[in-house]
């Protein structure tokens, strides 16, 4: 299990590398600014990286920005093995081959079943990948295993009571889904902790959302005059109890910078300011925006390849906007791809979602911007 030394030797905050800087071509990671971004995160004191299998070029980023930069005991890097009906036991079995190969960490501190939830947590079982990660326990190719989740809380309970050896669980939590029926941050956590299981922290603000929120959040925030937006979000989640670390995917030096202002020396939210809090999801629940973290899950088997989490983000830009600019904006996602009209109902984005959206439905409404 994890031991104490472990649980207390990673700052509050975690480097999550799902959304690292791309160059101008918005695809090649930017190693160079990744470095410097780690080199500003091991100064401040953090140990724990965060990737996965699934994050495209993150594993051989890493591998240059951190793991051929400094000793291999400096640090924890965690990545993840996903299973899905698209991927076969031979090909998941073999996933952290190649992730140790892309990364050359040599082995994974902490290594997660991937974002398991009602769509997909029996080719896990039916695969055996339970009893799969502790062999590579055994085999010194990780160090702990767990498994991340995005599903309800009865699949929670039911995944621990059937797997208690698992070591931690990585949770989405943030203001916004506190109480979320679709996510269920808070009693998720609970569950996690009566279970006596440490948490790591997925989407603490939401995808970026919660660093740009809506106007209504922002003015409750901008009266109290305390840091930046982000600040707020990361802050609340860190003063939460029983976790290993929070995870912020961070994008840039500038993001970095931000971050370590508040969570280097990290101070829980005070009663007041969890008052704050409070308003704000307040107004979250008020607004009808789409609650999509950009992951892009639903996009991978997209038969029709629309840009859906681009399609949403011009949705929910669009109130105040002028028509033409949000016409011009919808016409630069879907360039060259589907648009929200050539949805055919498959249903694979909604199984796929992690947020459980509507997808089909929101697609349908996002026709209006064509």
């Amino acid at each position: 299990m994890i031991t104490e030394k472990e649980f207390n030797k990673n700052m509050r905050m975690g480097f999550g590398l799902m959304r690292l800087p791309r160059l101008e071509d918005g695809q090649t990671i930017d190693v160079e600014q990744t470095a410097k971004m780690a080199d500003m995160f091991i100064e401040a004191g953090g140990t724990y990286f965060d990737t996965a299998y699934a994050y495209p070029g993150s594993e051989e980023a890493i591998r240059k920005a951190l793991v051929e930069r400094y000793p291999r005991d400096s640090y924890t890097l965690a990545s993840k093995l996903m299973a899905n009906k698209d991927i076969d036991l031979e090909t998941a079995k073999k996933e952290i081959e190649v992730s140790l190969e892309r990364s050359g960490a040599g082995y994974f501190d902490f290594y997660l079943l991937h974002a398991l939830q009602r769509s997909n947590y029996k080719f896990y079982e039916e695969y055996g990948l339970w009893d799969y990660v502790k062999e590579l326990k055994e085999k010194g190719l990780i160090k702990h295993y767990g498994f991340s989740f995005h599903g309800d809380p009865e699949l929670l309970k039911e995944l621990l009571a059937a797997h208690p050896d698992a070591e931690f669980v990585q949770l989405q939590i943030n203001y916004a889904d506190w109480e979320n029926p679709g996510v269920c941050s808070r009693e998720n956590l609970e569950i996690c902790r009566a279970a006596g299981k440490p948490v790591t922290v997925m989407e603490p603000v939401k995808g970026g959302i919660l660093a740009d929120p809506i106007d209504s959040v922002k003015a409750i925030l901008d009266a109290e005059n305390k840091g930046s937006y982000a600040s707020w979000a990361l802050r609340f989640v860190a003063s939460q109890e029983g976790l290993l670390t929070v995870l912020s995917g961070m994008s840039s030096v500038e993001q970095m910078a931000d971050n370590l202002s508040f969570m280097k020396d990290f101070k829980p939210l005070d009663e007041q300011e969890m008052a704050v809090i409070e308003a704000c999801r307040k107004a979250l629940d008020e607004d009808q925006s789409i609650p999509c973290t950009g992951c892009r899950y639903c996009t991978k088997g997209c038969p029709m390849n629309i840009p859906i989490p681009d399609i949403f983000t011009v949705e929910n830009r669009k109130k105040g906007s002028p028509e033409f600019r949000t016409k011009r904006e919808y016409t630069i996602v879907t360039q060259g791809k589907g648009k929200a009209s050539d949805c055919i109902q498959c249903g694979q984005c909604e199984a796929a979602c992690p947020q459980h959206l509507p997808i089909i439905e929101l697609l349908e409404k996002c026709r209006a911007l064509e």
